[in-house]
C-alpha cells in the first residue's frame, strides 16, 4: 500500500472506530492540564482545547490542574481514564504516568519509561545512536567546559539548550565561540543538564506518529518556515508569522524516508499511542535527515502541529482528540508488559 493510501486508510479507520463508540464508553474523564513546568501556559491552552472537544462530543470530561491541586487528589476524582495535556516536566517525563500506573488509571500517550527517556534529550540521542539512527553530534556542557574544543568538535553555529525542556525554552543559536558561556548560563537557569549540538542548516520538519505495535504509522509531514527571528516560544504558539507546509512538497522518496525514520525513532524509545518527531534536513548534504527530539505529549493548541497533520489525513481536531482518548480503552498493559487488573 502506498503512503497516501496508508494515511487515507488511517483517516477511514479513525472514522470507523469512533462510529462504534458512545460517550458513555469513556466514563468520567480527567483532562490533566497546566502543571508545574515552564510550559504551563501552553499546557493550559492545549488542555482547554482537548476539554472543549470532549465536551462537544458529549463525553463526561473534567479539567484537573496538578499545578493547583495536589496530584494525589486525582484519586479522589474517580476518573475512569485521563487525557494528559501536560507538557514538560512533571507531566511529560514519566512522573505523572507513574502515579497513574499506581492508581491503575488508563492514560493517553507513552508509558513511564518511554516518557522519561524521551524527555531527556541526551538519553534520547544515546538510544538513537545505539540504533544507528542519525542525530546531530552533541556534547553535555558544564560551567568549566572547554569552549574552544567544543566549537572545534561540533562546528559553528551550535545549538545550546536545556536537556529536559521543550518549546525552545532556554535555547540559543551560537555563531561565535565567545557567546557559548552566555548560552550555557541561559540554559542552566532552567536545567542542571545542558546540551550543545551541531546546528543542522536546512528545512525544518515535524512528523506526527500514531499507534503502537504493528499498527504504528506516520502522519503527513509538516515543514516549518519560521520568520527571521527564529522558531522560538512566541513564534511557536502565538505568532502568525511562522508558515507551515503540509504536505511539504518534498520528493516522495525523501518524504517516505523521513517518515520511516520517525517511526524507527518512536519504536526505539518505546513510545505508544501518539508522539511527534522533530527533524532537520542537512541542505549541504543532499537533505540528509537528522532526528532532533521526540515529543510524547505534543501540543494541542490552535497553532499545534499534530492536529494540522491529522487534518491533512482527513481527521478533524475533535475526532483526533476522541481517537487518542479511545486508545486508553485498549490500554490493558503497563509499560513493562504486565496486565492491569
Amino acid at each position: 500500500m502506498s503512503k497516501p493510501q496508508r494515511i487515507s486508510s488511517w483517516g477511514q479507520e479513525v472514522a470507523l472506530q469512533l462510529a462504534q463508540l458512545e460517550p458513555k464508553h469513556f466514563g468520567r474523564v480527567g483532562v490533566l492540564m497546566g502543571g508545574r513546568s515552564a510550559e504551563r501556559e501552553i499546557s493550559l491552552l492545549s488542555g482547554q482545547g482537548v476539554l472543549n472537544a470532549l465536551l462537544e462530543k458529549g463525553i463526561d470530561a473534567h479539567a484537573f490542574d496538578p499545578g493547583v491541586h495536589s496530584p494525589v487528589d486525582i484519586s479522589k476524582e474517580q476518573f475512569d481514564r485521563v487525557f494528559i495535556a501536560l507538557h514538560g516536566r512533571y507531566g511529560e517525563d514519566g512522573t505523572i504516568q507513574g502515579l497513574l500506573e499506581l492508581l491503575n488509571i488508563p492514560y493517553t500517550g507513552s508509558g513511564v519509561l518511554a516518557s522519561a527517556l524521551s524527555t531527556d534529550k541526551v538519553v534520547t540521542k544515546q538510544i538513537w545512536l545505539s540504533n544507528q539512527l542519525p542525530t546531530p553530534r552533541y556534547e553535555v556542557l558544564s560551567g568549566d567546559s572547554n569552549w574552544d574544543r567544543i566549537a572545534n568538535h561540533l562546528g559553528l553555529p551550535i545549538i545550546v539548550k536545556p536537556a529536559h525542556e521543550g518549546s525552545s525554552l532556554g535555547l540559543s543559536k551560537v555563531r561565535h565561540v565567545e557567546d557559548l558561556p552566555a548560552a550555557y548560563a541561559l540554559a542552566a537557569k532552567l536545567d542542571r543538564r545542558v546540551l550543545a549540538e551541531t546546528c543542522i542548516v536546512g528545512p525544518e520538519l515535524t512528523c506526527p506518529i500514531v499507534g503502537h505495535g504493528a499498527s504504528v504509522q506516520a502522519l503527513p509531514l509538516i515543514q516549518i518556515i519560521p520568520p527571521e527571528a527564529g522558531y522560538d516560544f512566541h513564534h511557536k504558539y502565538f505568532s502568525d508569522e511562522t508558515q507551515y507546509r503540509c504536505p511539504p512538497g518534498l520528493d516522495p522518496e525523501l518524504e517516505n524516508q523521513i517518515q520511516e525514520l520517525a517511526i524507527s525513532a518512536y519504536r526505539a524509545l518505546g513510545c505508544r499511542m501518539w508522539a511527534r518527531a522533530d527533524v532537520m534536513l542537512d541542505a549541504a548534504n543532499q537533505n540528509k535527515p537528522y532526528l532532533l527530539e521526540m515529543n510524547t505529549s505534543p501540543g494541542m493548541t490552535s497553532h499545534s502541529l499534530v492536529p494540522m497533520a491529522a487534518k491533512a489525513a482527513g481527521v478533524p481536531y475533535t475526532d483526533l482528540v476522541v481517537w487518542i482518548l479511545s486508545q486508553t480503552l485498549e490500554d490493558t498493559l503497563s509499560p513493562l508488559g504486565v496486565h492491569r487488573s
